[in-house]
């Protein structure tokens, strides 16, 4: 699957006529992620999520979608995780993920995924609580980096990304090492793909929880991106832009540092508590 597209624009500038160019875009596509459940002699398949992705790790991006949102815990619970093609679907973008038989599912926490849309008015409290009955417990970690490791960062995932070199319109997530080594990186148009494509393709080598590791992303930071690494088990998430506010208080609740505006040599860290970064 493509994740680039060709396009003819016209470019305009101050001083010159408008000239023809061609440029590439990113690939923006649905993915519907189904699951197949049930007892043998009664399986049933339901529909749980439709996201806006750039196609390409498709299977990771569901199993870091249902990771973080609690319905899966380990690769065991899995039988196979394909994508379904019919003459009424476009090839590759309907993933169906079979759970095995015995696999219990919470559909009432499925139909709440929506509070993590940071527009749909649900009051910071709250969020909060339906985040801390799934993790529990903070986060602990002898996780330690030095400064300068994070200040190289940013230029390292630069360098990784060939989509956005092409497009400037791919966000990034990286898993990094004490010693500032990436040991993933992907790239989607929605920042919570790119870190839900990262985290699934975590779970499926069985390296949860990423308590030994550091989450980099390109972009800001909402509730939703610190839900996620939560759940990883993640001591550590850094990120280019800035942080939301609520996006701090669960860190703090999480015991997770949470590191912003990592760029141009410097960064603030908004839970110095959590995690010394001499």
């Amino acid at each position: 699957m493509l994740t680039v597209a060709p396009v003819t624009i016209q470019k305009v500038t101050q001083s010159h006529e408008p000239l023809e160019h061609s440029d590439l875009l990113a690939v923006e596509e649905p993915l519907e992620i189904r699951l197949g459940f049930g007892p043998v002699d009664d399986r049933q398949q339901r529909s749980v999520a439709v996201t806006m992705r750039t196609p390409g790790h498709d299977e990771e991006l569901a199993l870091g979608f249902l990771f973080t949102e609690n319905i899966i815990q380990n690769p065991s619970q899995l039988i196979s995780v394909r994508h379904c093609v019919t003459n009424s679907e476009k090839k590759g973008n309907v993933l169906r993920v079979e759970l095995q038989p015995d696999v219990e599912i919470d559909w009432q926490r499925l139909e709440r995924h929506s509070y993590t849309a940071s527009s749909c008015g649900i009051c910071g409290k709250a969020s909060i609580e339906a985040v801390q009955t799934v993790c529990r417990a903070p986060l602990s970690s002898g996780f330690s980096i030095n400064a300068d490791i994070i200040h190289g960062l940013p230029e390292k995932l630069r360098e990784t990304q060939r989509t956005f070199a092409y497009t400037g319109g791919l966000h990034a997530a990286a898993l990094f090492d004490e010693t500032g080594q990436l040991m993933l990186v992907r790239e989607d148009i929605g920042r919570h793909n790119a870190l839900d494509k990262l985290i699934g393709a975590a779970f499926w080598q069985g390296w949860l929880p990423l308590s030994q590791y550091g989450v980099l992303v390109s972009g800001r930071v909402a509730f939703e991106l610190v839900q996620k690494c939560w759940m990883a088990g993640v001591p550590l998430l850094a990120a280019v832009g800035a942080p939301s506010s609520l996006a701090v208080d669960l860190a703090k609740e999480a015991g997770m540092t949470l590191l912003g505006f990592v760029r141009d040599n410097r960064f603030n860290n908004y839970t110095p508590t959590a995690l010394s970064v001499p």
